[in-house]
Formats: C-alpha cells, sequence, structure tokens
C-alpha cells in the first residue's frame, strides 16, 4: 500500500493541506491501489503538542512514507526560541537533512488566464515556462554558525564538496534534456570559492551532456534577467542560499507565490509542499490559496508514484478553475469570482 505522511504544520497549512488531500483522494478514487494517508503533528505546533520541533515519531512516519506531504511551518509565536529549536530550522531543515531531500524543484509556468495577476507587463511573461533546481541540503544554512560577545560579531560558514555540487548539477542536466535543451548555472564565482569550484563541476558535468547548452549567471545578474526577460531560462540550478531567493522572485512571474509548487527529491521519494511559507497573518481566515498545494500533490504523483495520467488532471482541474474566473485574494482583480481556501478546493475536486 502506498503510504503518504501528511504534515500540515503551521498557520495556513492546516487550512491547505485538507484541500490538497480532498483532490488527491479524488483523482486516486478509481485506483487499483488504496493510498494510506497518515498525519503528524511538525514545527511550532508540534513544539506546543510534543515539546519540540520534529517528534521522533513523524521522521520516523516520514521514512517510512513514499512521499511527503508539506503546509508550512513556522511564525511569531515561536520566534523567540534558539534559533537552533525554531520551526524553519529543527522541522524544515531536519526533515531535509534526515531524508536527504538534496533537491529541491519548483516549476514556474504562466498560465494564459493569470497573466493579468502578473506584476509584470504581459509581454515579459507570457511564455514563461522554467524549473529553478535549488541545491538543499548545504551551504550556509547547513554550515557552521557561532555568535561571539565581545567583541559582538556572529560568522555562518559555507561550504560544498564536489560530490554535492555534481549531483545537483547532473539532475539539473537530466531535466533539461526532456525541455529545452539549456541550463543556466547561478553562482557568484567573481567573489566567492565555492562558487568557483560550483562553476567548474558544472563545466565538468556538461561534457557528460553535449546536447544541452550550459551557461553560468552570477547571482545577482540572474535576479535582474528573472525581471527583465524571463523566457530566455529553462532549467536554472543553484545553490542553497541563492536558490532560495530567486525562486520566491521567479513566483511572482506566475502571478504569485500561492501558484508555486515544490519538490524536494532523493531519487523517487519526495517532500512535496508549497513554496510559501505560513502566512499567520491570515491563518484561519479561509483565506490562502491552496492551489501551489494541490499542484505541488500532482508534481507527488508524478515523480514519486509515476502517476503522469493523474498528475495532469490535477492541473488540468487547476486550470480549469481558473479559466472560469474563480480566484482567492491573492490573485483577485476586479471581476473576478473571488473564493476562500476551502471553497478553491471544492471547486478543483467538482472540475476533477
Amino acid at each position: 500500500m502506498p503510504k503518504i505522511a501528511v504534515l500540515p504544520g503551521d498557520g495556513i497549512g492546516q487550512e491547505i493541506i485538507p484541500e490538497a488531500v480532498k483532490v488527491l483522494k479524488t483523482v486516486l478514487a478509481n485506483s487499483p491501489e488504496d493510498f494510506e494517508f497518515k498525519e503528524y503533528w511538525v514545527g511550532g505546533t508540534a513544539i506546543d503538542k510534543c515539546g519540540k520541533a520534529l517528534p521522533e515519531e513523524t521522521l520516523k512516519g516520514c521514512e517510512e512514507a513514499d512521499a511527503v506531504l508539506l503546509g508550512a511551518v513556522g511564525g511569531p509565536k515561536w520566534d523567540h526560541l534558539p534559533a537552533a529549536e525554531r520551526p524553519e530550522t529543527a522541522a524544515l531543515l531536519g526533515l531535509r537533512k534526515g531524508l536527504e531531500f538534496y533537491a529541491n524543484i519548483r516549476p514556474v509556468k504562466m498560465l494564459v488566464s493569470l497573466i493579468d495577476s502578473s506584476t509584470l507587463k504581459k509581454e515579459i511573461v507570457e511564455n514563461v515556462d522554467m524549473v529553478v533546481i535549488r541545491e538543499l541540503t548545504g551551504g550556509v544554512y547547513f554550515g557552521e554558525k557561532k555568535r561571539i560577545d565581545n567583541p559582538l560579531s556572529a560568522y555562518d560558514m559555507m561550504s560544498y564538496s564536489a560530490p554535492e555540487i555534481e549531483r545537483i548539477v547532473r539532475l539539473a542536466f537530466e531535466i533539461a534534456q526532456n525541455r529545452r535543451k539549456k541550463v543556466c548555472s547561478v553562482d557568484k564565482a567573481n567573489v566567492l570559492e565555492t562558487s568557483r569550484l560550483w562553476r567548474e563541476i558544472a563545466i565538468k558535468v556538461s561534457k557528460d551532456f553535449p546536447e544541452v547548452e550550459l551557461s553560468h549567471l552570477y547571482v545577482d545578474n540572474a535576479a535582474m534577467q528573472l525581471v527583465r526577460y524571463p523566457e530566455q531560462f529553462d532549467v536554472i540550478v543553484t545553490e542553497n542560499m541563492f536558490g532560495d531567493i530567486l525562486t520566491d522572485l521567479a513566483s511572482m512571474l506566475g502571478g504569485s507565490i500561492g501558484m508555486l509548487s515544490s519538490a524536494s527529491m532523493n531519487g523517487k521519494k519526495g517532500m512535496y509542499e508549497p513554496a510559501h511559507g505560513s502566512a499567520p497573518d491570515i491563518a484561519g481566515k479561509n483565506l490562502a490559496n491552496p492551489l501551489a498545494t494541490i499542484l505541488s500533490a500532482a508534481l507527488m504523483l508524478r515523480n514519486t508514484f509515476g502517476l503522469e495520467e493523474e498528475a495532469q488532471k490535477i492541473e488540468a482541474a487547476v486550470t480549469k478553475v481558473l479559466a472560469q474566473g474563480y480566484r482567492t485574494a491573492d490573485l483577485a482583480r476586479p471581476g473576478d469570482k473571488r473564493m476562500g481556501t476551502k471553497e478553491m478546493g471544492d471547486a478543483v475536486v467538482a472540475a476533477l
């Protein structure tokens, strides 16, 4: 029996995850296999319930599952905790490291019905279709950290090994082979030694993929190019912190971060989550956009379970609902049919 670990987490995670599960159960209703959905505490909610952001039971459940469906973690309620105990560090980074999810994959594609929702001009975003691949278990987020009281200072160490770089860059080339055969490697090789190693390894890996074009951009230029001429990109690959920043920027090309799905992978096993955070300011108000989570569920069916037809059905249902003019608050313009989180999930189910 295929097993899915369900982690609603904090804030709006507890509202968007039920909608994604509802859609999954609908599309899988006629599947020859019975999928098991089991829910676990994680994040700040787990701190309140169990005393720690990533309880052993949750990690064990995720290890035993075939895939993980995550909502969001964190919020101001837990910001006073030491960095190592906060939900974003202990839970999110703990899951990535504990399950060795080294590759984050975020597709960004403009849907025709959302062109007017983008903050950029139509002619800039109408042909956007890219994938951003971010290394997820190395770099400054996982490096040694220290704060010194006298004199007051602090440091965070960034480091990468050649094998860490090679596996993520190789994945980018493999994905590009089935797309437009273009990889843009983003670094800061004019300043950082880790980036110089990154670029060296990217060039080495490219020799195994002669049909795929490799280009390089410094991260500051890449940010500018995403706004200036985003359709030039096919597959972007970069290190952890740069990817964290660039994926949020890229999300707005599609109209809203509420539309950006995400997969954190280790081979076929993956953790699927929306790219946005827990949004505590709107939590519990039925305002959150569940579509990024629903599209992440489609990625799960495709990447982990090989259910391409079912994944396409979910994506087509989302496209249909948006084409009918239905919008959550983050996407709505005058004249749109506004609806809440639950109602949007119901609309996608109806479209299925």
